[in-house]
Formats: C-alpha cells, sequence, structure tokens
C-alpha cells in the first residue's frame, strides 16, 4: 500500500519497472531505446469472468500474436489487483501488467484482474478480505475467485501451454499469496511481493501496537469505497493538507477521532475500522493470511526490500509461514536494498545518501526473476536460485544462504552500559542503575529532521543526528569497530523499564554510525534516476543512519489481544522481535541504539495514560519518567543474530 500524496500508485507502479529498465540498459550519455511496441506482438483482450457464487470479474488479457500464426503455445503470467486493470478498453493498452520488458520479449500471455467489488469487478469489496474455512459450493473469497479464473482461462483462451504463474506487489502480492492457498494445479510459479501478511503485526496498519498514523492516513484519502462496476477513479487525487508539514498537522487535530473526521465529510470506512480495532481481535485474526498459507503446490519466490517501510514484515512472515507449511515445494526469498516496490521502480542504486553501488533491481529482473518464471512455467533451465538470496548492506553484496535467517549467524546481545556506552558484554555494577528521561505527548520526538508530509521513503535511512541530542532520547554506542559486524536475521529488544505513567512507547532504533572525518564522500555522478536523493545539505562524516527501528506500545507488553496498562514505577521486562536486517557495520564505524518514547507523526501519539488511545482527551495526554535500567540483575540490551569474524 501506498501514500497518495508521495508515492505513485500501483496503476502506474508497475508500468514504470520498463521506463527504469530502458534507463538501466542505455549507455552512458545515450538516449534510451525506444519502448517495447505491445500493440505490434500481442492482442488484447477483455473478459468478465464468472465465479462460483455468481459474480463476474473483468479480466484483460493479451496475448501474443504469433499464437494463431505460428501455433506458439504460452504460459499463463496473472496478476490480482483492487488498483484497476486500466485501461480500458480493447484499443488501449498499457505494459504494466508485466513485471519488466523481459518478460514481454520472453512472451507470456498477460492477465490482469480487478478483484471482486474493485473497478470494474462484481461483488463488494473488504480491506483484506477474509479466507473462509471449509467453505461451501458457493462460499467465494480471494483463494476461490483465483481458483475459478485459472479454470476459466485455461478453458476460454487460446494457446497457452497449460502452466501459469502469478505474482503482484503490495496489495497484488497479498492476493499473489491468497491466490495459491489450495491452488490450483496449473499454477506452477508464484512471486509474492512486499505483500501484506498481518495488517496489525508490522506490516501497513500497526507496528507494535501503534497506529502508522502517517502512512495510512496519506493512502486512505485516496483509497475510498467505490460503487461498482466502474472506471472512476481515472488516477488517485492527491488530498489538500494545506500544510506542508505533517508533524504540525497531526499534532493540531489531536486524537485519532479527530484525523478521522478531517478526511471529508464523508470519512472513509476504512480508516475507521483501522483505529476502531486497536487490539489484535477478530476482525484482524480473521483477515492474517499467514496461518492460511497450506496446500500450496507451486513453486514459490517472495520479495522483499529491506527499506520498505510499509510491508517489509509481510514479505519475511510470507516465507516463513509458507516454509513451514508446505514442506517439500521449492520455497524461496530474495531481500534487496529497495523501498517499497523498489525493485521495480528504481534503479536500485541508492537510497537517500547510501550508496548501494550497483544495479541491483537490474540484477534482479534478469538474474532472479525472470528465470524463475522461465524454469517453472515454460520449462527452461535450472535457475539455480538458492533458499535466500540476500542484499547485505553496509558491504553491498550479494549473499546465498541455506535457511533465513542464516543457520550461522549466532545470537549475540549488545548491553547498555553507563555513560552511554553499549558493548558485547553484560553490566558488571552491583546496584541498580538507569538512565532517565521525560516523555511529553504534546512535544513528541518526530521521525525525521526536516519538514515533509506523509513517509518520506528515505525515512528508512534517515540521519538520526537530530534525534540524539534531544533530552528525550537515550543514546548508546560501541567504542569504534576494529572489525566488521555483520548482523543477519531479525533484531531483539530486551529491556527493563520503569514508566511514572500508565502506559508507555519504547521506539528502539539501531543505528550504524559513520567516522566524523570523513568528507563530502557522496558520488557526484551517481545516477539519480528513479532513486531517492539525500536530503538537502546533507553531509556525510558522522552521518547516523538509521538501520532499523520499530515500536512497543507498552499496554501490549504482555498480549497483543489484552492490553493492561503499566503500574507506575514498576519496573518490568519487556522482550520484542522488530524486522529482520542483513547488515554489515564497517570497521572505524560505531554501533548505536537509541531509545524514546514517541515517532511522530510515523505512529500515532501515546497519550501515557491508560485510555482509549483514539477518543483521549486532551487532558489525558501527560508527560511521564521513563527509565532503562541497566545492572547486574536488569541488564537491558539489544540482541542480534551475528554472523562471526564478519565477512
Amino acid at each position: 500500500m501506498k501514500p497518495a500524496a508521495l508515492i505513485p500508485c500501483a496503476l502506474s507502479l508497475l508500468g514504470l519497472s520498463l521506463q527504469v529498465q530502458a534507463q538501466a540498459t542505455a549507455p552512458a550519455g545515450a538516449a534510451a531505446p525506444a519502448p517495447y511496441d505491445l500493440k505490434a506482438h500481442y492482442t488484447k483482450y477483455e473478459f468478465r469472468v464468472p465465479v462460483r457464487d455468481g459474480k463476474k470479474l473483468f479480466t484483460v488479457v493479451y496475448v501474443p500474436k504469433d499464437v494463431e500464426a505460428a501455433g506458439k503455445r504460452y504460459p499463463f503470467l496473472m496478476t490480482r489487483t483492487p488498483y484497476s486493470c486500466g485501461p480500458y478498453g480493447v484499443d488501449r493498452y498499457s505494459s504494466r501488467h508485466a513485471p519488466s520488458e523481459d518478460f514481454l520479449k520472453a512472451g507470456y500471455i498477460l492477465v490482469c484482474q480487478d478483484v471482486r467489488g474493485r473497478y470494474m469487478s462484481e461483488g463488494i469489496y473488504q480491506e483484506m478480505a477474509p479466507i473462509k474455512a471449509g467453505k461451501g459450493s458457493r462460499d467465494a473469497d480471494a483463494s476461490t475467485d483465483t481458483h475459478d479464473t485459472v479454470q476459466w482461462l485455461l478453458d476460454h483462451v487460446k494457446g497457452h501451454n497449460g502452466r501459469l504463474g502469478i505474482w503482484g506487489i503490495s496489495y497484488p502480492g497479498f492476493y499473489a499469496s491468497a491466490g495459491i492457498i489450495d491452488s490450483h494445479p496449473a499454477i506452477k510459479a508464484a512471486s509474492p511481493q512486499a505483500p501484506i501478511a498481518d495488517y496489525f503485526q508490522r506490516d501497513d496498519g500497526y507496528h507494535g501496537g501503534a497506529l502508522m498514523l502517517a502512512h495510512n492516513y496519506g493512502f486512505l484519502t485516496g483509497f475510498k469505497p467505490q460503487d461498482n462496476p466502474t472506471v472512476e477513479p481515472k488516477r488517485w487525487s492527491s488530498f489538500d493538507y494545506n500544510s506542508k508539514d505533517a508533524y504540525d498537522y497531526f499534532l493540531r487535530l489531536g486524537n485519532l477521532d479527530n484525523i478521522a473526521k478531517s478526511i471529508g465529510k464523508e470519512r472513509n470506512p476504512y480508516f475507521d475500522e483501522l483505529i476502531e480495532n486497536d487490539r489484535y481481535n477478530d476482525y484482524w485474526k480473521a483477515r492474517s493470511v499467514g496461518p492460511q498459507l497450506k496446500n500450496i503446490k507451486a513453486a514459490v519466490l517472495t520479495v522483499g526490500g529491506w527499506f520498505d517501510a510499509e510491508d517489509l514484515a509481510g514479505a519475511l512472515a510470507t516465507y516463513q509461514f509458507i516454509e513451514k507449511q508446505n514442506p517439500g515445494i521449492s520455497n524461496a526469498l530474495v531481500m534487496g536494498p529497495w523501498i517499497h516496490g523498489g525493485w521495480v521502480r528504481t534503479l536500485g542504486k541508492g537510497l537517500g545518501a547510501v550508496d548501494f553501488a550497483s544495479k541491483t533491481s537490474d540484477h534482479f529482473q534478469k538474474q532472479i526473476l525472470l528465470p524463475f518464471f522461465e524454469q517453472h512455467l515454460r520449462g527452461g533451465s535450472d535457475a539455480k536460485l538458492p533458499e535466500a538470496s540476500i542484499f547485505e548492506t553496509g558491504t553491498n553484496v550479494w549473499r546465498q544462504y541455506s535457511a533465513w535467517p542464516p543457520v550461522e549467524a549466532k545470537l549475540r546481545s549488545l548491553y547498555f552500559q553507563a555513560g552511554g556506552k553499549l558493548a558485547w558484554t553484560p553490566p558488571a555494577a552491583g546496584k541498580a542503575e538507569f538512565d532517565s528521561y521525560v516523555s511529553d505527548p504534546n512535544k513528541p520526538v518526530p521521525f525525521i529532521g526536516y519538514t515533509a508530509l506523509g513517509m518520506p521513503p528515505e525515512y528508512m535511512v534517515a540521519d538520526q543526528r537530530f534525534a540524539s541530542t534531544r533530552p528525550d532520547v537515550l543514546v548508546y554506542q560501541t567504542e569504534v569497530l576494529e572489525e566488521d559486524v555483520t548482523v543477519a536475521g531479525p533484531v531483539s529488544p530486551r529491556l527493563f523499564v520503569s514508566t511514572t505513567g500508565t502506559d508507555a512507547d519504547w521506539v528502539v532504533k539501531l543505528i550504524d554510525v559513520y567516522p566524523p572525518d570523513l568528507g563530502d564522500e557522496l558520488p557526484r555522478n551517481r545516477e539519480q534516476i528513479a532513486d531517492v536523493p539525500p536530503p538537502p545539505g546533507f553531509q556525510l562524516g558522522g552521518y547516523q543512519q538509521l538501520v532499523r527501528g520499530d515500536p512497543l506500545r507498552g499496554r501490549f507488553r504482555k498480549s497483543f489481544e489484552k492490553p493492561e496498562a503499566m503500574v507506575p514505577g514498576q519496573v518490568e521486562e519487556i522482550r520484542f522481535d522488530i524486522p529482520d536486517v542483513a547488515h554489515t557495520f564497517r570497521r572505524g564505524h560505531r554501533i548505536m541504539v537509541q531509545i524514546q518514547s514517541s515517532w511522530f507523526p510515523l505512529i500515532d501519539r501515546n497519550p501515557q495514560t491508560f485510555v482509549q488511545i483514539r477518543s483521549a482527551k486532551p487532558e489525558d495526554f501527560k508527560a511521564a519518567t521513563q527509565k532503562v535500567f541497566h545492572w547486574k540483575e536488569q541488564p537491558s540490551a539489544l540482541q542480534l543474530r551475528v554472523i562471526d569474524g564478519g565477512r
């Protein structure tokens, strides 16, 4: 899912892959080659495909022209989307239904379907519609809609070889996952990319029980219910914040009920449902696709980005659920240095101030994705893909592992120490030691050090120097590293904390601190086409690069289902996992951890009193003193999976 005001919506996301690929292959200084002439090589058809409950789903099919002339046979490659299969009309063509131009040239029968209740398809649309258990003959969901569509294509479209692949990015990634549950035998390969797995569990909706405010507000001001079938809206309209500063905008609105009202007179029921279901209840459990990913027969290639601010957790969870619940199938994972969908809409060469030193998207498209589908849909040569193809940031190297997390990554703890130090040895103090700060929800810590609307993609590597100087942020760092430290796998805070309030957020950030004597080392000639530039005035010396960060809302420290107030002054141990990393902290750098209790407006404000947050009153938002303990009996630490000796 994508904030409508800031990131191109899925209607244009896929088509950008062809533009980026052309730019990537053009010689330096040369004009990009003309785009592939789709109309010259394919014939477009439009169908209304009936499914088991009688609804008809609008389906676009592009068939290579030599099917009839030369009698050739091609595999199907399908995507299902809530973002429109337009432009509508058999005379209007679009290349965006293929992952890259290479697929167009290789020859596939391309299929795009508007999912139930969106655009030209009939039915009622639900956000992350539940997959039904014990289906009756007319019980329909995303799984059965896919099954019925595949069978219809096999029966009614000429020129196929009997094999079908399914893929999609973000919401279409969820539909790719859902489509292989109890999969149709003709589905031989699937690639869920940045798939939503559980909207509450660190995907788009909530992270650690805290609402991802800026992202969901930005997205749901444009993504709204429709009367179907319809071709409108042809494009998402930009929401007018009447402001340039999201921090000030949301702070002035106050609580979440007021924020919901600001979307417009008609509001948005999707946003209302999001804030009403503010714990892990039956609403979210029914929409968690992971436990349903069973009876999969297709080969699966799950794809995600290390800097995907929306569905990083979804890609990792999808891979793990399929691995555990479908023994014996081909199940692989690819994680690259990408933002949401960056493997098709950027070169993957850099993000902000971080240079990845190669066109990683081109490598993925040509060396991984196309060979995967060619092998399983056309009987091509063995793609020889490992279980996990992982891009390691810091060293900028693709690694191959037999499992993820790697078996060679061993659990180690970085302990907080007195004086803001961070070390691999536990603290030796025999009496209680702690650091404290005052967190004021009326003056929350921002998540970026510059003014912006929404959720800028650069935030995932944003310089944290602005936060490290605030009195409401604790900072711990190692000595200068004498050798590389490679971290591969989940990041797991283990904190001993107390608060003077009855609720508190605990935001933990893992940071790579660059040497202070670096000059202006940013590559002046780095291709910035389709990549995200660094913020203005950036200096590399002393850069505090965010590697990973996430919150835990204190009321959910024991259970996401049953929130519980914190007891003022009582020291408690809290443990949680934040999404995986594959990063090497280089020799000469430092490892830093920052702890804070707000991250605004990336997440909503916790009033720090145990009240219903969405309707909290101004007087409920109270300052509190937070303590983090680090002594022999209460050794707060960050647990990491470390590959000994680096590389």
